[in-house]
């Protein structure tokens, strides 16, 4: 098990796990994942740790099919401007790997931000805190176990 799957069962959260063989060589953790599931890729949420303003983490989950947009991250994480994280302090906050970051059960819990499209879907599928396994939960539970909250995160096309 992984800190993420501890966290929704401990929180009792109705939630599934999806386990698929990860190809090393695939260029896209979150497209791999909507294929292999044989899921809709728009329902793929990954999780992505940004730096505000040079200070602190903050975490945006958005569909695998989108880019994460980071003058909207930093505004609604109050900030002036956001940048991917460094690797390696994204593994040592949160404690995974990358490809394999939950937005739950991390070492340090962050600022967390969901895309405001995942309240259309019932459930939805993020990374259960290892390459190649997935946890499907409510996007509300998602919510309630990160303390995050829905935001317009996505550049605009």
């Amino acid at each position: 098990m992984t800190p993420g799957i501890d966290t929704a069962r401990k929180a009792k959260v109705s939630h599934s796990i999806h386990e698929y063989s990860h190809d090393p060589s695939s260029e896209s953790y979150g497209s791999e994942a909507a294929e292999k599931m044989g899921v809709d890729p728009r329902r793929v949420f990954k999780t992505l740790v940004v730096s505000i303003d040079g200070k602190k983490l903050a975490v945006g989950v958005v569909p695998v099919t989108a880019m994460l947009s980071m003058k909207r991250i930093a505004k609604a994480a109050g900030g002036k401007k956001a940048t991917m994280a460094d690797p390696a302090e994204v593994q040592r906050t949160t404690g995974y790997v990358l490809g394999g970051v939950s937005p739950l059960g991390q070492k340090k819990r962050l600022k967390t931000f969901i895309d405001e499209s995942a309240a259309g879907f019932d459930t939805l599928f993020v990374s259960a805190g290892r390459r190649g396994l997935e946890i499907e939960l409510a996007p509300a539970d998602l919510q309630k176990l990160t303390g995050a909250r829905l935001a317009a995160l996505t550049q605009e096309e």
